[in-house]
């Protein structure tokens, strides 16, 4: 399947605050916040919403279509993409500007407070599918990114009839319910966290079931209590997968993005689809950053079948030594 992933390639600053947030705000003083946290670990890590979801993508055997903008200093990532089965012919470099980064802080309970430089991702808008590439797409996600230039893509995508999954994700603090109305109005599938969700309904006014009634599928991750999958007349819960050791949150939501679009390129039903998500998700989890993790397909399989039962549907997927974008399509 011909895949393209849209949205942000950024560099992750990430840091570990021992403590929890909670317990230095005075909840009498939160509109004068002046707080300084000192942090006990300092990683730099690649990053991006389109590039964490197209690393794990490539993980799971396929070979996305990475589609964005980067800066001057794109090169290293880039190679490093390139080696891990991503095709990153559809990333325009911005001469003169650095790659976007993220400024994340993580507590001891994984709260998070982030911080996001837009740099060469503010030079997204603009840039046309039809330049990216060259053959019509069977499936693409819209991930954060500039505002415009996701509002663009879900026009080109509507008028061009290339089937794309909504994600507005981090930018939906930002964005009015007009502009969200848009994205949904012209996907297939709408994708966000619970609180994503609780502010697009109060943003647009819509219910779940108005989302489904449209003819699309809704998807609303829900952290350690798993996701649930609302399409036609289905209503799914799919729990999260075990981990191991939980090191860091930053892109586990974009491996369950990952995780899911490869289900629905091999064609399976929403509930397995949703499973495969579940294990990339935690895969991402085990470790710090969100492209640290690494597995090869036997090996997804063998883990996956732990916990749950997937029919034989991934049989497929047990060729000796497949990697990095040489499963069977």
């Amino acid at each position: 399947m011909r895949i393209v992933v849209s949205g942000s390639i950024a560099f992750d600053y990430l840091m570990r605050f021992p403590g929890r947030f909670s317990d230095h705000l005075i909840a009498d003083k939160l509109d004068r916040i002046s707080i300084s946290l000192l942090v006990e670990t300092l990683d730099k890590q690649r990053g991006g919403t389109a590039a964490n979801i197209a690393y794990s993508l490539a993980l799971l055997g396929e070979r996305p279509i990475l589609m964005g903008t980067a800066g001057m200093d794109f090169a290293e990532y880039r190679a490093w993409l390139d080696e891990h089965g991503v095709d990153t012919s559809a990333v325009r470099i911005i001469p003169g500007v650095f790659t976007a980064s993220f400024f994340a802080n993580t507590d001891s309970e994984n709260n998070q407070i982030g911080s996001f430089y837009t740099g060469a991702m503010a030079y997204s808008n603009g840039y046309k599918l039809a330049e990216a590439v060259t053959s019509h797409p069977d499936l693409m996600i819209i991930s954060p990114n500039d505002p415009a230039a996701m509002s663009q893509l879900a026009d080109e995508c509507a008028v061009s009839s290339v089937p794309f999954i909504f994600d507005p994700s981090q930018q939906v603090v930002w964005l009015d319910g007009d502009f969200i109305m848009h994205g949904i109005e012209r996907c297939s599938i709408l994708i966000c966290n619970e609180y994503e969700w609780e502010m697009i309904a109060k943003k647009t006014g819509l219910k779940r079931e108005d989302v489904v009634r449209q003819g699309k599928t809704l998807l609303v991750t829900h952290g350690s209590e798993g996701s649930h999958i609302y399409a036609d007349d289905e209503h799914l819960v799919v729990p999260i997968f075990p981990v191991t050791t939980i090191a860091d949150p930053t892109g586990v939501g974009d491996a369950y993005r990952a995780g899911l679009m490869k289900g629905l390129a091999c064609g399976f039903g929403w509930e397995l689809c949703g499973q495969i998500g579940a294990l990339a998700a935690a895969y991402a989890l085990e470790h710090v950053g969100p492209q640290s993790h690494d597995y090869t397909l036997p090996d997804f399989v063998a883990r996956f079948r732990t916990v749950f039962d997937d029919h034989g549907a991934l049989d497929g997927w047990l060729q000796p030594g497949t990697r990095h974008g040489e499963a069977i399509r």
